[in-house]
């Protein structure tokens, strides 16, 4: 019964100690949501999608304040986005890479939906390499909790035992589980768009999909599949490159292309406004076409 009775002093000493950090997000209409401070400049970092509006955006401080906010910044593929607070005593949390945790170790999600801070328990349950989400973020480490979600609480810190900060929580990048975008990750998302506004993301305008490769083309290609092109918006990079319905891209320049991750890795922003090479399978026959990539970031 002791141990019982010190860890969960602990654990609500560790949410008392991270829980100054947190603060509330007004950002749309529902209820409030929830973000935490980031560093000594005012920086708060909350999810992209409890963000309905760029403007009137309020946060709710530890002490009860609120304040309002300017907007810096959001990247929709990782859900990240960054708000400013001017002149208010914040308290950063210090922050732990998810190199330091392991699958099992306990984690609390905090949240502030309301003025209060409130917390859940659970564990590490999954770690992963780095992964991308259905909007083509890259994110540097997967990493799953059992941690309940309770409205409000995306946006929120993942603080580990010693109420450093892990992660933050979303419950926009995948469905069925909870997944928290790793320090790292939130780091380099904040400092771009601290430093631009936006995170650039390369542009082709196509759909498409895993195919087979025909056995005479899967020789000459040197791999087993490609991605077949199912569609081309108009007036996009890949038509202004002439690539058409039913082609199958097996190469951006000097790399494979068997799988959409594959495309999705290359079309970084260094690439925007580059000529690139795509080797694509048209007619039983190998072709090279040249393409100029385009930006598809929000407000290019």
């Amino acid at each position: 019964m002791a141990v019982l009775k010190e860890l969960s002093t602990a654990l609500a000493e560790t949410v008392e100690s991270a829980g100054k950090g947190v603060v509330r997000v007004e950002g749309r209409r529902r209820m409030g949501a929830s973000g935490f401070v980031w560093g000594t400049d005012g920086l708060i970092v909350t999810a992209n999608h409890v963000l309905e509006r760029d403007e009137d955006i309020k946060v709710g401080l530890a002490g009860g304040n609120k304040v309002e906010a300017e907007f810096v910044g959001r990247d929709p593929t990782t859900d990240l986005a960054v708000l400013r607070v001017e002149g208010a005593d914040l308290t950063p949390s210090d922050t732990t890479e998810p190199d330091a945790i392991s699958v099992g170790n306990l984690v609390l999600a905090l949240g502030r939906p309301g003025k209060t801070v409130q917390a859940t328990l659970g564990i590490v349950s999954a770690l992963g390499k780095t992964w991308r989400t259905r909007a083509g973020g890259q994110i540097d480490r997967y990493l799953q909790t059992d941690v309940v979600m309770y409205p409000g609480f995306s946006g929120g810190p993942l603080v580990d035992a010693s109420g450093n900060i892990v992660g933050l929580n979303t419950s926009a990048l995948t469905r069925g589980v909870t997944v928290s975008i790793p320090v790292p990750t939130v780091a380099s998302v904040t400092e771009t768009l601290v430093t631009h506004g936006r995170v650039r993301r390369g542009h082709l305008g196509i759909g498409a999909q895993v195919v087979r490769l025909p056995d005479g083309i899967e020789k000459d290609a040197g791999q087993e599949s490609g991605l077949i092109i199912v569609s081309v918006e108009s007036k996009s990079p890949a038509e202004t490159g002439g690539i058409m319905l039913g082609d199958t891209v097996v190469a951006f320049n000097d790399t494979s292309i068997r799988h959409m991750d594959d495309l999705l890795a290359e079309l970084t922003g260094d690439t925007v406004g580059q000529i690139v090479k795509l080797r694509v399978i048209r007619g039983g026959e190998l072709k090279e076409l040249t393409v100029t990539i385009g930006d598809r970031s929000p407000e290019a």
